[in-house]
């Protein structure tokens, strides 16, 4: 048992030994590779660069002039670059113009009346579709182009063109632009019309002073009332038509038959023997001169 007690305790002094030899090896100094790597490192930290100088300034251009007048005030001349209206100014113009055409085609041109008497001929006819409507508004609004070309080329020779070519401010064109137009529709309103939208304790000098929100509505009334006594004299032959067919048919006792059936063919057959589109046009175009 003794000897097994020594046995152990010289094996442990042994470990005990070896432990404190191998932990004195890694304490020692480092070595001329780890000396190099340290020093290295303050090597590889990145110097600051030098900051950039500032650029040189540019000299403005001459096409814009800036002038002093020594009182400490600078003031720009433009030229003439603000005579005409920039592009964005008639691009603004264009769209509003298109944003309104189909309510200033309707109210001031001959677009009113000569729609209305299109329809109206298509009902004296007795024919709910036929021509279409598309039909009916087309041809409106080619007789419409016909009947407004004259105007409409002084209304662009007086105020749109020299506007855009910048010989007019808008002022003007509008006055000059305005001036055939509002001569045209004078010509189409009828006085007591006219005299209705027109303020008695205001009333101007001449139907020239008249303002357009005055002749507006005016010439719309009267458009209105022209197109329906034009009406009123389409629809007398068809009528007299409808009246002996159905006289006819009553003698004979044929009660049960629509008159309106039997009187269709014949108002078509008379309509085509007259010509009567070409009637109707021919008589919308003498009544505006």
């Amino acid at each position: 048992m003794a000897k097994l007690l020594r046995t152990i305790v010289f094996v442990a002094t042994l470990f005990v030994g070896l432990f404190s030899l191998f932990a004195g090896v890694g304490r020692a100094a480092p070595g001329p590779s780890s000396a190099r790597s340290v020093s290295a490192l303050p090597a590889q930290v990145a110097t600051p660069q030098a900051p950039t100088p500032p650029s040189v300034p540019v000299t403005p251009s001459t096409s814009t002039p800036v002038t002093n007048n020594g009182s400490g005030n600078v003031s720009v001349n433009l030229g003439n670059s603000l005579s005409k209206p920039s592009q964005s100014v008639t691009i603004i113009v264009v769209l509003t113009l298109l944003t309104v055409a189909p309510s200033l085609l309707i109210m001031l041109t001959s677009f009113t009346r000569v729609i209305i008497v299109l329809s109206l001929t298509r009902n004296a006819l007795g024919l709910q579709s036929v021509p279409p409507n598309q039909v009916i508004a087309g041809m409106a609004l080619f007789l419409t182009l016909f009947i407004m070309s004259p105007v409409l080329t002084q209304v662009n020779k007086d105020g749109i063109q020299p506007y855009l070519h910048g010989q007019k401010t808008q002022q003007q064109a509008y006055n000059d632009g305005v001036a055939p137009l509002r001569t045209w529709m004078l010509k189409q309103t009828r006085t007591d019309n006219l005299a209705l939208f027109t303020d008695a304790k205001n009333k101007p000098a001449s139907p020239d002073k008249v303002s357009m929100t005055s002749l507006i509505p005016a010439f719309i009334l009267s458009e209105v009332k022209t197109a329906f006594i034009i009406g009123f004299v389409i629809f007398i032959p068809f009528l007299v038509i409808d009246l002996i067919v159905s006289s006819s048919l009553m003698s004979m006792g044929m009660m049960m038959l629509p008159p309106v059936l039997v009187s269709l063919p014949f108002k078509i057959l008379l309509f085509v023997l007259v010509d009567g589109w070409a009637l109707i046009v021919k008589s919308l175009l003498t009544s505006f001169h």
